[in-house]
């Protein structure tokens, strides 16, 4: 072992291969790390963040200080706050698809924490930012994970920045995770059972090297889809320092939301990394083993780039899929997160040459895995190269993001001709979806909008998205908006059309909160947040992307609307189905589980243009295995421009019909536990572009 350092000679040993990553024991820090083809390994300890040079250099005896493709050694004396990085020398052979640089600095791909002191503009040397030795000890206080049964979860998809940046938001420490606690009352009232948040592993906010052709401002990577360090909660949202107290208050802020009964799911990104194409920098996986890590060119000098961002991990490599793992249960064990959403999870499919495999060892693993087995799995089944799995993506149990949900049913309130047939499908669950490949209903994660995308208000503000900010000349985002923005693009003070826009927005709102599957709402819709038209704010760290509080108020009949529906969806078991609908009758009242009709009542004939479209859906055993009875309801969706009166159908068992909801009228839904009795029980005229749900029983 060669020891350069200025310092007293520390006591060494050879450490021990496993765990990977850094961890303090009880004399001192234990550090390992992978790499199959590195011919030299050197660790270099740092006395602070912003150091440029090691206060001590660590040239690691592939004699002792390895054990098969691990590296590896225990320091005496280091403790917790510990700064590291290697280095790692080997051949630079592109041809063989190896790239090692004996002086790059590499950061340790199982670091649990990387210290951020100063902006990154770009990847230099003495810019590199420093691996950080954390203590795993928390109190939790008991907590463990919820793990909520799919069905019972009402998912709101949040960026922890952006939920308190905006001044409106009056938090003691914007953007950060201690400010994500300071909403949890708010969270509580709305009704959500489980918060979603883009990307919150460290990645590197500065990596674009555009500006804002408006006030030219320099563009970031706000969204977070760039992943540095896999196991490392960005200190980017600490309001407590980035020396390993991110991971603290992360871990904090999980347990609070834990106490008020909310979920934690992750987005996470193992599709590709922030080293980009072969001009980017080189500061981990490239570093330590390029032809393992990365799905490479059959040449072996260039990366496949199924993920629209320069590279592709190597998700089915047997090393790969242990780092996947091992970060799954780390984010499961030590941080209690309660799920994962996969980005363009699609290419967790691929092998080494990029081809899709019929049965992918990493996806079956994950969602075969004991550890795993509670934990919420949910794919985004699709990725850039065009490959699209919804319905079909491998591994049993897989949920997935239903786009044809989203759609479907915004074609079905655009009143483009002869929706009610695709309304139908995916208001009821989608099966032909999924039912073919065994799953269930609440597989399906149903949804509107999205982070990459329209807000609801945008979607009915604009005809057309407004990128112009984004420095591309509006040549980015989606072009197929299926949108309307109700006579005038962008904001309006015109009442009417206000109104209008007002009853859209309740419509979205409520057929995606009363559809079979899980929903997902988009956080801020429900007091119609707005992008001002920017369909893909993915660079956009402030206003554009921030909650605006304030809205709040301006639209809080929205808001009210939007949480008496949750309490709505929440209590009655008839809108969260373990199964797929028969068509049968399962409750031997005469009655199918669900019918379909026309505004006369009578049959549909599927093919109409006209998208008006009825349905009874009995209540009786719709919690099966519960045996447990609900209401019956009436829903009457009318996306024409004209005013319809409906006939209905008789309330089951000699009931009387009352009125819940009604997005055409001024109390356009009715408190929990209170409803409107109809003086006609024959018919219900529902307005031009409106739901109405009537409840058949007048006890809730």
């Amino acid at each position: 072992m060669e020891l350069s350092t200025d310092k007293k000679q520390r006591t060494i040993e050879p450490g021990h291969p496993l765990p990977l990553g850094a961890y303090i024991t009880g004399r001192g820090a234990q550090f390992s790390i992978f790499s199959r083809n590195a011919t030299a390994v050197r660790l270099l300890l740092f006395d602070e963040a912003d150091d440029t040079n090691p206060s001590e250099t660590y040239q690691l005896d592939p004699k002792q200080n390895k054990t098969g493709d691990i590296w590896h050694i225990h320091i005496h004396g280091l403790r917790t706050g510990q700064f590291y990085l290697y280095q790692i020398d080997g051949p630079f052979e592109p041809e063989r698809g190896h790239r090692f640089d004996p002086e790059a600095l590499i950061i340790d791909p199982y670091a649990k924490a990387i210290a951020q002191e100063r902006p990154w503009v770009e990847w230099r040397r003495e810019l590199t930012p420093k691996c950080v030795v954390v203590n795993d000890y928390f109190d939790w206080q008991g907590d463990k994970p919820l793990n909520y049964p799919l069905r019972d979860c009402i998912i709101y998809e949040a960026h922890v920045g952006g939920l308190t940046r905006h001044r409106s938001a009056s938090s003691a420490a914007p953007g950060s995770y201690k400010a994500v606690i300071e909403k949890i009352p708010y969270f509580k009232e709305l009704g959500i059972t489980s918060i979603e948040f883009l990307p919150v592993h460290e990645f590197n906010p500065r990596e674009f090297s555009r500006y804002n052709p408006v006030n030219e401002a320099l563009l970031t990577n706000y969204w977070g889809y760039s992943t540095v360090g896999f196991f490392a909660p960005t200190c980017g949202y600490s309001s407590s320092g980035c020396e390993g107290d991110q991971v603290h208050e992360f871990k904090e802020m999980v347990r609070e939301l834990h106490k008020a009964g909310i979920e934690v799911i992750l987005d996470i990104v193992f599709n590709h990394t922030a080293e980009g194409n072969k001009e980017g920098p080189t500061f981990s996986f490239r570093g330590l083993d390029n032809s393992i890590y990365y799905i490479l060119t059959p040449d072996r000098k260039g990366y496949m780039n199924y993920s629209g961002c320069g590279n592709t991990m190597n998700c089915n490599h047997p090393i790969v899929r242990s780092l996947i793992l091992d970060c799954l249960h780390y984010w499961v064990m030590e941080m209690h997160v309660d799920g994962f959403r996969f980005d363009l999870g699609s290419i967790l499919g691929r092998d080494g040459s990029g081809k899709l495999l019929e049965n992918p060892p990493i996806i079956e693993r994950i969602a075969e895995d004991p550890v795993l087995r509670d934990t919420k799995i949910i794919a985004e089944a699709w990725d850039a190269a065009g490959t699209y799995q919804v319905g079909s993506f491998p591994g049993g149990r897989w949920a997935e993001w239903n786009d044809r949900f989203r759609d479907d049913v915004r074609r079905f309130w655009l009143d483009e001709p002869g929706m009610i047939s695709a309304l139908a499908m995916r208001f009821s669950g989608s099966s032909d979806l999924y039912r073919k490949t065994g799953r269930k209903p609440f597989h399906s994660i149903n949804f509107i909008t999205s982070h990459d995308g329209f807000t609801l208000n945008d979607l009915v503000s604009y005809n057309t998205k407004h990128n112009e900010m984004n420095g591309e000349e509006n040549r980015d985002g989606n072009n197929a908006n299926l949108s309307y923005n109700h006579g005038i693009e962008g904001p309006s003070d015109d009442p009417e059309i206000e109104a209008e826009r007002n009853r859209t927005v309740k419509n979205f709102l409520a057929t995606l909160l009363l559809a079979t599957g899980t929903p997902m709402l988009l956080g801020g819709d429900e007091f119609r947040r707005t992008q001002q038209g920017n369909n893909n704010a993915y660079c956009q760290d402030n206003e554009i992307s921030w909650f605006d509080w304030e809205l709040l108020q301006r639209h809080g009949d929205v808001f009210r609307f939007c949480k008496e529906l949750i309490k709505f969806r929440r209590r009655h078991p008839a809108f969260k189905r373990f199964d797929f609908f028969s068509g049968k009758d399962i409750s031997s009242n005469g009655l199918m589980d669900i019918s379909w009709y026309n505004e006369w009542c009578k049959a549909v004939e599927w093919n109409r243009k006209e998208n008006r479209l009825a349905i009874l859906i009995d209540g009786s055993k719709a919690e099966i295995q519960a045996d447990k009875d609900d209401n019956d309801f009436y829903l009457m969706f009318n996306a024409t421009g004209e005013d319809t009166r409906f006939t209905l159908a008789p309330p089951p068992s000699c009931k009387i019909w009352r009125r819940k909801i009604d997005t055409a009228e001024d109390v356009d839904i009715l408190e929990m536990g209170t409803s409107l009795l109809l003086s006609d029980q024959g018919s219900y005229m529902v307005k031009a572009r409106s739901v109405v749900v009537l409840v058949s029983d007048p006890t809730e």
